[in-house]
């Protein structure tokens, strides 16, 4: 029922979202659409307490169509520690785990020019950001977003704090560090200490079935 509900909504809210964002990118047509990179589907029920974003996803993130596929990157290994999820699960019952517990994924852009993985190589110029004010107004039991990296909280606050409604700018914004590899000044243990924050507009974790 979420599925269907909340496909329909991205499906609609996208195409009026690029229409208004028209004016922002009078140098658009100077990008091919070979050139361009294209997120990830959002991964968010309607009961989302916490909806977390990245910026964009990484290209070993975009060849597997997962969030947060990089090996390296903690994303996964920190949930299982903060929310007792089985890493050791197929990707879809990850997801559904994450779910299960309140938390949603969305990155701030939808489609921008990069090459690379880095944050830093992406064509500013080339951003068209995802419908995140739309989302949050569909979503009654939100309660935070977490914008996972620095660069993710600058995007955030460029183009989609300024879009939103009253009720939404009423929601606390936290800024937590990067889980990707690249943000080698935290280990797994101090970015837990960072990404607790989100825990407390969270129901309490349950324990996974086979898992400490």
């Amino acid at each position: 029922m979420w599925r269907s509900a909340f496909s329909n909504f991205f499906a609609m809210a996208r195409r009026y979202w690029l229409c208004s964002l028209r004016s922002f990118h009078a140098d658009e047509t100077h990008v091919s659409d070979r050139q361009r990179l294209h997120g990830l589907p959002a991964q968010v029920r309607g009961d989302c307490r916490v909806l977390v974003l990245g910026s964009m996803p990484g290209a070993a993130s975009l060849q597997a169509a997962q969030y947060y596929a990089h090996p390296r990157n903690r994303f996964w290994p920190l949930m299982s520690r903060l929310l007792a999820l089985d890493t050791a699960a197929p990707y879809s019952e990850r997801l559904a785990q994450l779910q299960a517990a309140g938390v949603g994924l969305w990155d701030v852009i939808g489609e921008c020019v990069r090459v690379g993985s880095l944050d830093a190589a992406i064509e500013r110029n080339s951003v068209v950001p995802n419908p995140l004010p739309g989302l949050l107004a569909e979503l009654g039991a939100l309660r935070a977003v977490a914008c996972n990296g620095a660069e993710a909280y600058r995007l955030w606050q460029r183009w989609i704090a300024p879009r939103l409604a009253a009720a939404a700018q009423a929601l606390p914004v936290l800024a937590l560090p990067s889980t990707s590899p690249a943000n080698a000044a935290f280990g797994l243990e101090r970015l837990a200490l960072q990404w607790q924050a989100m825990c407390q507009y969270l129901p309490p974790a349950e324990p996974v079935a086979g898992h400490p």
